[in-house]
């Protein structure tokens, strides 16, 4: 039997909730969105994105304005950081609502829920969302609206007019989310689709168009025209950056096949065999414009750059819906050794972090415990019911389908997504505290203002990343300046090794600080004041 509706729901909340609460906001990425949307809550100012009260044009701002919605209502519950990332897992299950109408038979049956089904299993189980879904970041709301563009799409000859509308606010939605290349790559796809696709080329395709393109505008131009009635130089600064190409093509291009190894597996194979099984009906609407979707979509972000594996998140949408054409199609042997190997890789990952978690709490045995208190030093481990119980649920809930799934079409993808499923969630119920203790600048930040005088002193900072500028404004409010204001700041912050203080700036700078993440050996940040 495919899996239900219900089914469906349990595994995509399951996968979404544990890990997007519990934890700082982490490098890089998560920090980034954290900070933005922080900045935002304190000055009042919606329009214009900034870190360190400094603007950052990096991503139009819609993502943020929908996290500090959801700050607001649900901060009384949650701490600030948590509470944002409540916009990010509504982002993923609406991309699985819509991927799930996008496959959606009208004809009610086991094959069209089948269907249905394997799009959203397929989601669940790529291994490059699994931690991006978890993070607060623009990308998962172009995820979702990829999703429900390419639904609109495939369907545009039917109900063209209100289809069309759909896709315009999908494409709208997702250049206020992460700028031109995903609307951009997706109305070529359009264009593409409708000529070459017999059921699409028609009077309700140019229908579609219409509405769709006059749609996206409206939408899109929003909020470029607020900024530029708000700041010309702001606005120009923006689309400078938006239609700037981050790196050479070549280059690109090669790094992002490189990712996709393991940032699209176990998609890309399942396409692969797609391509073949599917050959002679790759000019159908349903096959070709995912699959043009996906060839459109790499080549604007091999183009665009920058080389960032969160920037292959908006070709998902169409990879998992071309992919999923081929699963049913998959020889026996093929179907049950990629079920097997999902059962067993899983299962040994699940049992390693069950026999991590035994070690820290027990100090059983005790080199695995002492690798824990190495990795983390001054962590405390510290039991709690709550997540150890979901743990439990999660693993016993794997189990029992492991041991009791009836064999079906979609079985090795109900048995995939639910391995990634109990695989993230014991990490995020029972590794989580340890591995926040590794990763968050809380501690680092709190150091370093405690050496600072009352007021908001004057820092430069040297060497400092976008992400770890965010950290530090978010948690202790330290707005770090360029290298270029080391002449007029009384204070500077420099990045660098433990082993190495080579960027120390020398005579006439007291050192008052020397500070790290716990068990980091790569990061170090020393505080430095100007004589007087």
């Amino acid at each position: 039997m495919p899996p239900s509706v219900g089914l469906l729901a349990v595994l995509a909340v399951a996968f979404v909730l544990p890990g997007l609460f519990n934890h700082s906001p982490w490098k890089s990425f998560d920090a980034i969105g954290v900070e933005v949307i922080h900045q935002m809550h304190l000055s009042g100012d919606w329009l214009v994105p900034r870190i360190a009260g400094e603007p950052w044009l990096e991503d139009p701002p819609l993502f943020h304005w929908v996290a500090l919605l959801f700050a607001k209502l649900v901060s009384f519950a949650l701490p600030f950081h948590d509470a944002a990332r409540v916009a990010s897992g509504v982002a993923v299950l609406a991309a699985c609502g819509f991927l799930y109408r996008a496959r959606r038979s009208p004809v009610e049956g086991r094959e069209a829920r089948t269907d249905a089904a394997t799009p959203v299993l397929l989601l669940i189980g790529t291994i490059g969302l699994m931690v991006h879904a978890h993070e607060a970041i623009p990308d998962l709301v172009t995820l979702a609206a990829a999703s429900a563009a390419l639904a609109a799409l495939i369907r545009s000859d039917q109900r063209p007019v209100l289809r069309g509308v759909i896709f315009g606010l999908a494409l709208g939605i997702a250049f206020l989310s992460t700028g031109f290349v995903t609307p951009g790559a997706l109305m070529v796809t359009a264009l593409v689709s409708m000529l070459v696709c017999a059921e699409l080329r028609s009077a309700k395709g140019a229908t579609f168009l219409a509405a769709g393109f006059a749609i996206a505008i409206a939408v899109a131009c929003s909020w470029p025209l607020a900024l530029r009635a708000h700041s010309p130089a702001l606005f120009n600064a923006w689309l400078a950056q938006a239609v700037h190409r981050h790196g050479q093509f070549g280059a690109n291009l090669s790094y992002f096949f490189g990712i996709s190894a393991w940032f699209l597996w176990p998609l890309w194979p399942l396409a692969l065999w797609t391509v073949w099984a599917r050959r002679r009906f790759l000019l159908e609407a349903e096959l070709f414009v995912p699959l043009a979707g996906f060839a459109v979509l790499f080549l604007g972000v091999s183009i665009v750059g920058p080389r960032q594996d969160i920037n292959l998140m908006a070709t998902l949408p169409a990879l998992v819906l071309f992919s999923a054409h081929g699963l049913p199609t998959l020889r026996r042997g093929a179907s049950a050794a990629f079920d097997w190997f999902g059962v067993m890789t899983f299962g040994f990952f699940a049992f390693l972090i069950w026999g991590g978690y035994i070690a820290m709490m027990t100090g059983w045995p005790p080199k695995v415990a002492n690798n824990f208190a190495k990795l983390a030093p001054g962590f405390a481990p510290q039991f709690e019911w709550l997540p150890f119980v979901v743990a439990l649920a999660l693993t016993v809930v794997w189990l029992v389908m492991v041991l009791r799934l009836p064999p079906a079409a979609s079985r090795s993808a109900t048995r995939w997504a639910a391995g990634v499923v109990v695989f993230w969630g014991t990490f995020a119920m029972l590794w989580m505290p340890w591995a926040d203790h590794i990763k968050t600048y809380r501690t680092v930040a709190a150091q370093l203002k405690s050496k600072l005088p009352g007021g908001q002193a004057c820092v430069a900072g040297r060497n400092f990343g976008v992400p770890q500028r965010a950290a530090l404004s978010y948690h202790a409010g330290l707005r770090i300046q360029g290298a270029d204001s080391e002449s007029r700041c009384d204070f500077l912050v420099v990045q660098g090794t433990p082993k190495h203080e080579r960027d120390a700036p020398g005579p006439g700078w007291k050192k008052l600080a020397d500070v790290g993440r716990a068990g980091d050996k790569a990061e170090r940040f020393r505080l430095y004041r100007k004589d007087p």
